[in-house]
């Protein structure tokens, strides 16, 4: 599972990586965290509010700080569509 963060790097962008971190942490989860503050990369992704959450390259939410639950949430719904 590869995650990415799309954000300018406010802390609103990196209040939402933390909670992903800690919702991996959380699940007992290993996965690539990445982040994205280039504007035509997080444009290519359909996304015209930051921060945004992306995992294995589809928009799971935008403009929006996401708790830790609420990630977790979706990193579990994302993890058994997968295979």
């Amino acid at each position: 599972m590869i995650i990415k963060i799309l954000g300018s790097g406010c802390k609103r962008c990196v209040t939402l990586g933390d909670n992903t971190k800690l919702a991996l942490e959380a699940l007992g989860q290993q996965s690539e965290i990445i982040k994205i503050t280039e504007i035509q990369e997080i444009v290519t992704y359909g996304v015209m509010s930051t921060p945004a959450l992306v995992i294995d390259d589809k928009v799971a939410s935008v403009g929006k700080v996401l708790t830790v639950e609420e990630i977790k949430t979706l990193l579990t719904r994302s993890q058994s569509s997968c295979c």
